[in-house]
């Protein structure tokens, strides 16, 4: 008996299915859309609409629903949502790192520059 899992009860086919591949398919939801956010094909007010859709859509049907395969698909749409609202405040954080060691560089060359003595 080792290696065998338990069935749940009320779960179909699908829904296990969905259960267990739902890390991968959420995972690959938010990488396309990421990247559809990337190249300006999705605007972030879309990302954020869609986000609180999932949220809301799982929070409220979701969750309570009599079906396996609705809670598996609402729970993947939300987190692949949640997980692309980060791409835009992970993009920000980045610029805003790499603005700022920027201008780190240039007060260090500026100092080197009014140190130099002619």
């Amino acid at each position: 008996m080792y290696g065998t899992h338990a069935i749940e009860h009320e779960s179909s086919r699908t829904g296990r299915w969905l259960r267990v591949h739902r890390l991968r398919a959420t995972l690959l939801i938010a990488l396309v859309e990421g990247l559809l956010y990337l190249v300006h094909a999705l605007n972030w007010w879309v990302v954020v609409a869609l986000a609180i859709i999932g949220v809301g859509f799982w929070w409220y049907a979701g969750r309570t629903s009599r079906s396996y395969s609705v809670r598996q698909v609402s729970w993947i749409f939300a987190a692949s949502q949640l997980l692309v609202l980060c791409v835009p405040i992970a993009f920000a954080i980045l610029k805003a790192v790499a603005i700022g060691v920027i201008v780190l560089f240039a007060i260090v060359a500026l100092f080197f520059l009014f140190r130099e003595r002619p």
